[in-house]
């Protein structure tokens, strides 16, 4: 009996002495990283305000068959909100809604003066809405370019828009003529380009850039085109400068 029970000793001790050693021997599994489930972006609403200029080359009175250069810059303001979504990646896109406001883009008529003719000034007073589906590239200002969002720091940025505006437009006559240019408006083909730079503050990103807009044709419909008093004045160019604040929901 003895015998049995020294036995039985000995094989406990040898398995709690080889225990440490059998575990050392394990081999180890390298941990498994959580899965991140995040979209890796963020939407944003957006608010911009800008200073402008206002140039096209001619206005076209198709009737008349007459066509007067411009000899004078429009100029004026704007302000608009927006919606968007930023990747991370440096990519992002937003929609924007802008009221866009000039005056002062002018031609010269020669001829008989007043009363009894039209030479004179004839200036644009311009209001339109224009809505813009935009994208961009954000780019970090360091060494190799790289941009995350939300990161921080300055960046760039470029990028293109496209769209819809509504114009409604009014001439200032010449004092003295009998005739005033009726009032009108149109909905026309949108553009824009943008370049600029801003700082990334975490949920808060401030930029000021250079934006082109485009508005493809302005004339003062429902005028018949068929009479002296309607006009069409193609290729607009609004050249703003703008400040844009963006705030970010995650």
């Amino acid at each position: 009996m003895r015998r049995y029970l020294a036995s039985a000793a000995a094989v406990g001790t040898a398995l709690l002495l080889a225990g440490p050693v059998m575990a050392a021997d394990m081999p180890e599994y390298p941990e498994i990283p959580e899965v991140d489930y995040d979209i890796g972006g963020s939407f944003y609403l957006r608010g911009s305000a800008a200073l402008n200029i206002h140039w096209a080359p001619e206005v076209v009175h198709p009737w008349l068959d007459e066509t007067h250069e411009t000899v004078d810059y429009g100029y004026g303001y704007s302000w608009g909100a927006g919606f968007g979504y930023e990747t991370g990646t440096g990519l992002r896109f937003d929609g924007t809604i802008d009221s866009v406001e000039t005056k002062g883009l002018m031609i010269t008529k020669t001829g008989p003066l007043p009363p009894a003719g039209d030479a004179g000034d004839y200036t644009l007073m311009l209001r339109s809405t224009v809505a813009l589906a935009n994208v961009y590239y954000d780019f970090g200002l360091g060494g190799d370019f790289s941009y995350s969002s939300g990161a921080g720091g300055a960046f760039g940025y470029v990028g293109a828009g496209a769209g819809v505006a509504w114009n409604h437009a009014e001439i200032n006559s010449p004092l003295g003529v009998t005739q005033p240019v009726p009032t009108g408006g149109n909905v026309s083909a949108a553009a824009a380009v943008m370049v600029g730079v801003g700082y990334d503050m975490g949920n808060w990103v401030a930029d000021v850039g250079y934006r082109g807009l485009y508005i493809n044709q302005i004339n003062n419909a429902p005028t018949d085109p068929a009479s002296e008093s309607y006009y069409e004045i193609d290729n607009n160019w609004i050249h703003e400068l703008r400040g844009t604040v963006r705030y970010r929901f995650n």
